[in-house]
């Protein structure tokens, strides 16, 4: 019996934005995952079988924070990586990573954001310097702010057109 070859799974991550209505300028949903390491990210997910990557990243939106988006486009970045040892000697199958899609969105829905305090205990809309308070990996926290630096960029001129 041959090993079958090792592969990353195919996940969506959305780079949600809004405009604050303190002062108009966009913010970035931030949820919180109840772990020590590595706790705040942007909402993401594996992809389904037979989803594509904006359906995905919505569907993972809605299950995270309870919210509804318009997908806007898609970076050309994505964020792969290998899960620790630890972690794989747990799984049954070849899945060594995951390698992240990005989608950018603005926030269409009026409801309120809600987690379910299991899966995301916690969320925060934040300006781009407030970033490192949130994120500590350094590769990750420069990641996130190219794309919310490229999401600014796409959307600034998409606002009015609600």
């Amino acid at each position: 019996m041959t090993k079958s070859k090792d592969t990353y799974r195919r996940c969506a991550s959305v780079v949600l934005l809004r405009l604050s209505e303190d002062d108009g300028k966009p913010q970035l949903l931030l949820v919180r995952k109840p772990r020590k390491k590595d706790a705040w990210q942007i909402p993401q997910g594996g992809a389904e079988e037979g989803e594509t990557i904006e359906q995905a990243a919505m569907r993972e939106l809605m299950e995270e924070a309870g919210v509804h988006g318009e997908v806007m486009g898609t970076s050309e970045k994505n964020y792969r990586y290998d899960f620790p040892k630890s972690y794989r000697r747990f799984r049954p199958d070849n899945i060594c990573g995951q390698c992240i899609h990005f989608v950018f969105a603005r926030l269409t829905s009026d409801k309120f954001v809600t987690v379910d305090g299991v899966e995301i205990d916690s969320y925060a809309w934040v300006y781009p310097e407030q970033l490192p308070r949130y994120i500590t990996r350094q590769e990750y926290l420069e990641l996130v702010t190219q794309l919310f630096e490229e999401a600014v960029d796409l959307l600034e001129n998409k606002w009015t057109e609600k």
